[in-house]
Formats: structure tokens, sequence, C-alpha cells
């Protein structure tokens, strides 16, 4: 009935039951009557771990040779440190790796990744047996998109996308090596980012104020004046702004995900959650906004969202980007997103001479060095300042030393009697 191998065996077993119910397996009179009765399995015992034997069984196959192969898999797989289940597609194990993730990664950090998944790895390599992903394979889809016309950007995400999970396969020892470890394509030069000058500004709150005169203008001002991130601002609740110390608190973020659904989630990072403190100008918004929200309610409590629909549910985003479009061709000023405007309040304060280090507080990066990375090329003036002060030093030390050097220094000699 089975083929015995040093530490395991290959059976044939059936799904029929005794009259109690419970499954007959390797013991069915039938297998010996039917030659094509039932699938075939392997059971294998591995080396013990914490002291405790471990039995691994597994069936469903439909050969004696495709079991046999699957349990010599696992034998190798326990003597080199790594078992590559067979049976394991690459979307099989795509999916598990996304269900696994769910919970750590940011919500439109996960959509990204499933996107990614779904739209172009599995179609691609989901039907490959997980161990038999090759280099080759990675390479021939990249240069396919490539051929294609396909943006470099996106075929940089799937790629790496795809590094990031085969990654997870070889820590849990389920690859030996990731077969897309060399084919992710170099990452593409970010775009120039268009931030306003202080002038274009002033002058798109101006027009806006002038023509409108709305919530988007005092929540522009808001973004303008402190540099928030767009779902900061979004997601902002009175509970968190206090007016009387002006300041706020940065205690949520929102996103538009799964075709436009708003999610209201915290901060990705510990430096996300600060206190930021408010100008006149936009304490000024904010005393506009509470105004139009008490006067709108009878109670005339301060509940909810800072910038939100009559309803009181959020603005969504992408509503708010279109109109930031329409209002800034209406100015005639260059065409930004809403990201920009944070950038656009980091350039201001670099123009106005503000130490990176207090940019970097106000703008809460988790590091200095993401500042530097993402505004150094618009410190140029502060370039030139720090290398006129070494010419500067530099000079004055040649002074210094001519002047020792020079006998006519000397009080006692060179001096006419």
């Amino acid at each position: 009935m089975g083929q015995r191998a040093q530490r395991g065996r290959v059976y044939r077993r059936c799904g029929c039951s005794d009259e109690h119910g419970r499954q007959l397996g390797p013991w069915c009179v039938q297998l010996l009557e039917e030659a094509g009765r039932g699938s075939w399995t392997y059971c294998v015992d591995l080396a013990p771990e914490d002291g405790k034997r471990k039995t691994r069984r597994r069936g469903g196959f439909a050969t004696r040779a495709e079991a046999a192969r699957e349990m010599k898999a696992v034998l190798n797989g326990e003597l080199r440190g790594v078992y590559e289940d067979r049976r394991t597609t690459v979307a099989s194990f795509l999916r598990e790796w996304l269900a696994a993730k769910k919970e750590e990664l940011a919500l439109n950090t996960y959509a990204g990744y499933e996107d990614c998944v779904e739209r172009d790895i599995i179609p691609a390599f989901g039907q490959c047996r997980l161990p038999d992903l090759r280099p080759k394979h990675v390479d021939a889809w990249v240069s396919a998109q490539r051929t294609a016309g396909r943006g470099q950007v996106t075929v940089y995400r799937v790629v790496s996308t795809l590094l990031n999970a085969l990654n997870h396969a070889v820590r849990t020892w389920r690859l030996r090596y990731n077969p897309a470890k060399h084919s992710v394509p170099p990452k593409p030069r970010a775009a120039e980012r268009t931030c306003w000058t202080p002038d274009e500004a002033a002058a798109f709150l101006r027009h806006s104020a002038e023509h409108y005169a709305d919530r988007l203008t005092d929540l522009f001002e808001v973004m303008l004046g402190t540099g928030m991130r767009r779902g900061e601002i979004l997601a902002l609740h009175w509970s968190d702004v206090h007016l009387m110390d002006r300041k706020l608190y940065v205690r949520w973020t929102l996103a538009a995900i799964d075709n436009g659904k708003i999610h209201l989630r915290e901060p990705k990072t510990e430096a996300g959650r600060a206190w930021i403190s408010l100008s006149p100008r936009a304490m000024a918004a904010l005393h506009r906004q509470a105004a139009l929200q008490m006067a709108a309610h009878p109670e005339g409590l301060l509940e909810g969202l800072v910038f939100a629909r009559p309803d009181g549910t959020p603005l969504r985003p992408q509503w708010v980007l279109d109109q930031l479009r329409k209002r800034t061709a209406e100015a005639g000023l260059p065409r930004i997103g809403l990201h920009n405007l944070r950038h656009t309040a980091a350039s201001i304060m670099i123009a106005e001479d503000i130490p990176v280090a207090v940019i970097s507080k106000t703008m809460r990066h988790s590091t200095l060095a993401i500042t530097t990375d993402l505004y150094g090329h618009l410190l140029k003036d502060s370039a030139d300042q720090a290398v006129n002060a070494l010419a500067t030093a530099l000079d004055r030390a040649d002074t210094q030393a001519a002047d020792q050097t020079d006998p006519s220094a000397d009080s006692g000699f060179g001096q006419a009697a």
C-alpha cells in the first residue's frame, strides 16, 4: 500500500468513512479493488524542534511520483533550512502575503500593494509555482512592459512590490533566494516639485477670498500657513483645535481608497502626531470657520470636522483638488497639487532664512535628513553663505599669518629714529 523512505512514506488514502463517520483513509478496502481510487499522500517525520517530534502529512497528489517528489523536497528543505512547497503558486502566496500585511500597513499603502498584485503581478506570474519563479521571468516581464511603453514609475512600483513580497518568502524559509532581487529597474528620478513664490501664494489666497470666500478659502489658508498634509487637514476635528493657545494637534489623517471610500486613521509615524503653532492668518481662518459652523447649529456647538460638507461629512480629496486647480487657472498661476501647498510652505520658510532644523520640526519630518533630501535644492542661498564663510575664515587666517611674518609689524624694528 505504501512506499517507504528513510524518514517517510508515500501511500494512497481514500475519503470514505465508516459507520461512525471516521475516515478510513489508507485502510479503505476499495483502494485494493480500484487502482485509480483515492489520492496520494506523503507522511514524513521532521527533525524535533524544542524537543518535540513533528510529523508533516500532505495529500491530494495525483500520482505517487508527485507525492514522492514533494516529500523529498521537504527533507531537502529541512537540511537547507528552507521548505519550498511546490503546490504553492505565486498567486496564492501573494494573496496570503497581502492578508498578513493588511493590519500593519497604512490603508493607502495597502491599496497600492493590492493594486500592483491584482492588476499586474498575478496576471503575469500567478499560475507559476512559487519555487519555479526565476529571474528570467521577471526580466522578461520588465522588458515587455518597456517595449509596450509602460510608465517607468509604474513598472518600478510593480517590481518593487514583488521584491518585497518575495523577501518575505525568503525570510520565512519558503524560498532559498529572491528571484526579483536583481530585476528591479532603477528608481525613476522624482519630478521637480512645483512651488509657488510668496507673491503667487498670496495672489491665490486673495483670488479665492474675493471670488469665493468659502470653507475652501480658509482650508487653503491653513494649509499654506502650517504646511499640513492634505489628509491631516481634511481629518482635523474641532476637539483638536485650541484657539486660545493658538495651536492645533494632528491626531487623524484621511485617505480615500476603494473607489473613493473615505477612511480615517492615525498618522503613520510618531513624528506625524504633533502640535502645530498657528499664525495670525491661520487663526483668522479658523475663527471664520468657527463662526460659520456655530451659526449653522442652533445650539452653537463646535464639534466634528473643521472643514466638512454642510451635513458634516468629510470633504472628498479629489473634489478639493479639482477646486484648487480651478481657482489656480482662474488666477493665472502655475498649476500645482494639494501636496505642493505643503512644499510651498516649506520653500517660503527657506526663502525667509528659517534654519533647516526648525523647518524640519515645523513640517514634522521624522529626521532632518528627510528635510534636506526634499528641499536641499532650495538651499542654494544657504550654500552660498556657507562657502563665503569658509573663504572669509581662510582670508582672515592668511592676513594674520602675513602680519606675523612682516618685520615692519614688530614694534622695535623698522621705525624711524
